[in-house]
């Protein structure tokens, strides 16, 4: 059989060999021979998951649709594109729109969609006449263009009742993207409707109305906040009527109340435990508690609205699983971002996929809905299993983790890789100088290196040496457009996603201990007092004789008995870092705080052993400090040479609303948090310590942490040269530099570096400052989101680690909320929710004081940082959403808290009722791996 496509000229058509098989039977009861399928635009763009089923083949691709297609979503072009390559579907490209015989011109007038239907019909009754003895089927869910197919004698349905009519077709039936619904004309309506699109733009355009994104609470399911330029504070919405089916990311247009009407954020913490689609009296209940809670706090009312309207959806699919207790057709989906509302399902197969981790994705939220409607994409694997939870983290978090194909793989070196009489010619050799590497333990792809050398009496060589990626990755190659894409490697706590494959990450371009290899070098000349009289850059050939870990280096520069050069060089680089961080520090660079976890893994099992916050040497500071100067040295380097499309780094000073809730804790506790400069806010955070609560300004500085914006890549062109400034370092340039194995930011800036010393050539991308700022959007979208990823790996196997236990920690109040405290365990680096009533109500115990933002039981009050004692154990009632659930032992209320775990045991001894003792942290686990020993 032969099907014509036409290239650039509509008249000279020319056989070419197609995918489609006769071989490949399309069975559907619907129609009782075999066909090929035709289909329209918005089939594809609706129900690409029906359409990656092996099920359906002999499809025809038309041009039409697939310009059509790539116009309006290039991600689901590129789905459709491999499906297309893949030749056992058997799926065909027709050039319709180049034929002799299917093209036709758009009459005047004419609607491009309507414009487009026409062309596609034509194709359907050009492949009648051209086949007679084949028969062809038109897929589509416009109803008019289907009565007009039929019309003209063309077979066509919608692609529901296909699907239906399918042998086996009982999880196609579950991938249906459903978006017509029949209404009974009883139903009440949950959400009241979006103004039309018209009224929206104009709206806007008149300044009635305003647009920006909503972003949803994590602790209240009632209430979202949508950042509009007009503000500097975001917008607050809640309940139903505020929120209006926004879901978080969407580009929304919210309608402001007058000001009187404005509120500040609710300090209640509500969760969505709705269980049936039809349960409203339970959402009334909450929006009550809601508006109970609701105040106007003089200095933080903020400017309150209500969605009227979506400008684009941000749907994506959702990894979650399906909740429990109910029976039928529809379930409810629970998505394990909080922040994503619950989605309804059709499955023929909830039994099975209760028992599983799945993908849904949001087709339609009507109004008369409390929950979105969705449909089942595909199942992960079983709830609880680690390889299945470490897919659903990176799924979430839209990390590119699948294996590096052909094409990368084919960019990398032959082995034995070695370095050639011209490798030399062409670098510095430094293969001479005793240079080391100090690293975390375990790491293998060690980007950098260090060495520090006496130059006569009075001055010292200090040297970063950073792995050069940049020789290995050549610009517009595979493997260069690979990296660009994943932008950094994600660190899961046992499993890490690689920018670049294993062979340069961990081998080649790891300065591993006593192996050659090829560097990019920042040398400095300096005197005692760390004062830089002179900088150089150029590639270079290195030998590390060492690979040692932060303790290792740190004994090594304790104990007095070394003398060897590695260890003076380690003593020297110690000292000079000293001077480097207190001059930093006083030129206002901060000191912030975040609990860093470090869990230990067992190697066989991979279940965790223990939890224990990161422990930090001096020699942490010290290659930190190093690390940094490199990266200031070459910016100053490479915007010299390249003031347009430098690729920099800046981290924007905060909104002072943003220091709000630090300045109120500070103000609670005596202390006056100045936030007028960097500086004053350094030397503030100094000096608020208190003897007698030595873990105070470890919390003020994690509350410092989260005023602070993101920082972020830019292209030098993009902005003012004020605008460079990086607020947390307090420095007025700064890139990245140092770390190229892992993220591809530093492969831009070495190719750079690399033309201003002479050492390489420059490409056209690289100085286009418009491409590299778009570059630059997504190294910061996936920065932010390989974070978000390692946070969630942690989370998941801390929980892990707790499963079973049950003990008592000190910890401390982070925040006080109406009907709850935020209490921060130090010992494992956790902040967890210590309710203090049910589901929002006010408590019977305890009576809030809004003002002082205390919580006050008796002759008891409790303030924020206040030390806690704490029983700590995993609530497991919802398998999706698995927290820890905490009890006060200390201070003891009577009435509320719990006896410490020690005296239960005491007293249940006394009564003969003799309790197993609880397992502690590790305890089971030591004995194995005592006995694996």
């Amino acid at each position: 059989m032969t099907f014509f496509v036409v290239s650039q000229s509509v008249k000279n058509a020319h056989p070419m060999e197609s995918n489609l098989s006769p071989d490949h039977q399309n069975k559907c009861s619907l129609y009782n021979f075999n066909h090929y399928l035709i289909l329209d635009t918005n089939v594809i763009l609706d129900q690409m998951d029906i359409l990656e089923e092996s099920a359906l083949g002999n499809v025809i691709i038309l041009h039409t649709v697939l310009k059509e297609v790539k116009h309006r979503s290039l991600p689901i072009y590129k789905r459709l594109y491999s499906i297309i390559d893949n030749p056992s579907r058997y799926f065909f490209v027709f050039t319709n729109d180049h034929h002799k015989d299917t093209y036709i011109l758009q009459e005047d007038c004419e609607l491009i969609n309507d414009y487009n239907d026409r062309c596609i019909r034509k194709a359907c009754s050009w492949y009648m006449r051209h086949l007679p003895r084949e028969k062809f089927v038109f897929l589509t869910d416009d109803a008019n263009n289907r009565a007009l197919a039929l019309e003209e004698g063309i077979l066509s349905c919608s692609i529901s009742q296909y699907v239906e009519h399918l042998n086996n077709n009982s999880i196609l039936q579950d991938k249906l993207s459903r978006k017509e619904f029949f209404i009974d004309s009883n139903t009440k309506d949950v959400f009241p409707p979006h103004l039309t699109t018209v009224e929206l733009l104009n709206g806007i355009k008149e300044g009635k109305l305003h647009q920006g994104t909503f972003r949803a609470s994590r602790d209240n399911f009632l209430e979202g906040y949508i950042s509009v330029d007009a503000f500097d504070k975001a917008v607050i919405v809640q309940g139903r009527d505020g929120l209006n089916r926004a879901v978080d990311g969407d580009i929304v247009v919210v309608e402001l109340f007058k000001e009187e009407d404005w509120i500040s954020p609710s300090e209640i913490i509500l969760e969505d435990e709705g269980v049936a689609e039809e349960n409203i009296d339970e959402i009334e209940l909450k929006e009550w508690e809601l508006k109970k809670s609701t105040h106007k706090k003089k200095g933080e009312i903020k400017p309150t609205g209500r969605v009227v309207g979506i400008i684009r959806r941000k749907w994506r699919q959702y990894c979650g699983i399906l909740q429990g207790g109910m029976d039928g057709l529809y379930q409810l989906f629970v998505p394990s971002d909080k922040s994503i509302p619950k989605i309804r399902i059709e499955t023929r197969q909830a039994e099975f996929l209760r028992t599983q981790k799945l993908i849904v994705t949001i087709d339609s939220w009507p109004r008369y809905s409390r929950y979105p409607h969705g449909h089942f994409v595909r199942a992960l694997g079983k709830i609880g299993d680690q390889t299945t939870e470490n897919e659903v983290i990176l799924l979430e978090h839209d990390v590119p983790h699948s294996q590096f194909s052909e094409e990368v793989l084919s960019c990398l070196p032959k082995l034995p890789w070695i370095i050639t009489e011209e490798d030399v010619k062409r670098r510095v050799d430094l293969r001479h100088i005793d240079i080391c590497s100090v690293d975390p333990p375990g790491c293998t792809d060690i980007d950098d290196a260090l060495h520090c050398r006496l130059i006569g009496n009075d001055y010292l060589e200090v040297g970063v040496h950073i792995a050069d990626v940049s020789h290995f990755i050549r610009p517009g190659t595979a493997i260069d457009i690979e990296a660009a894409s994943r932008a950094t490697t994600v660190y899961l706590v046992n499993k890490r996603i690689d920018m670049v494959p294993e062979l340069l990450s961990s081998n080649l371009c790891s300065l591993r201990g006593g192996e050659e290899r090829f560097a990019f070098s920042c040398i400095w000349e300096m005197d005692k007092n760390a004062n830089i009289l002179n900088t150089r850059f150029h590639k270079s050939i290195i030998q590390s004789r060492k690979a040692m870990t932060y303790e290792e280096a740190q004994i090594t520069i304790d104990d007095k008995s070394k003398t060897d050069s590695i260890a003076e060089s380690l003593r020297n680089l110690n000292m000079l870092a000293k001077i480097l961080k207190k001059r930093r520090l006083e030129k206002g660079a901060l000191v912030l705080a975040s609990p860093e976890v470090k869990i230990m893994m067992d190697s066989e099992t991979m279940e965790p052993l223990d939890v224990e916050v990161k422990k930090l040497f001096e020699t942490n500071s010290m290659v930190e400090e190093f690390m940094l100067l490199a990266n200031i040295s070459v910016a100053e380097k490479i915007l010299e040479d390249f003031p347009e499309c430098a690729m920099l780094r800046r981290h924007p000073t905060p909104p002072t609303s943003n220091f709000d809730p630090l300045i109120k804790a500070g103000r609670h506790l005596g202390f006056e948090i100045q936030i007028d400069c960097g500086k004053n806010l350094a030397q503030s955070l100094d000096d608020a310590e208190k003897p007698n609560n030595p873990y105070l300004n470890t919390m003020l500085r994690i509350l410092a942490t989260r005023c602070m914006l993101q920082a972020v890549y830019f292209a030098s062109g993009a902005f003012q040269k004020d605008e460079y400034y990086h607020y947390g370092l307090a420095v007025p340039l700064y890139t990245h530099f140092t770390s190229p194995i892992r993220r591809y930011a530093d492969i831009i800036v070495h190719r750079l570096l690399a033309v201003s010393c002479g050492s390489d050539s420059t490409y056209p991308d690289l100085l286009d400052k418009e491409k590299t700022n778009n570059l630059c959007q997504n190294l910061n979208y996936r920065n932010r989101m390989a974070q978000y990823a390692g946070r969630a790996s942690v989370a998941f196997n801390t929980h892990l680690f707790f499963k079973g236990k049950i003990q008592d920690e000190d910890g401390y109040i982070l925040y006080v909320r109406k009907n709850a405290l935020q209490i921060l365990i130090p010992k494992y680096g956790l902040e967890c929710t210590l309710f203090l009533a049910q589901k929002g109500e006010s408590s019977n115990v305890f009576e809030y004081n809004e003002e002082d933002q205390t919580q006050k039981a008796g002759d008891i009050v409790l303030h924020s940082f206040d030390p806690v004692k704490v029983r700590l154990c995993i609530d497991s009632n919802n398998i999706q959403h698995e927290k820890f659930a905490l009890q006060l032992v200390a201070p003891y209320i009577d009435g509320f808290s719990v006896k410490p775990l020690n005296e239960m045991e005491v007293d249940e001894n006394k009564t003969g009722h003799i309790e197993k003792k609880r397992k502690m942290p590790g305890e089971g686990n030591k004995k194995k791996s005592k006995k694996k020993q």
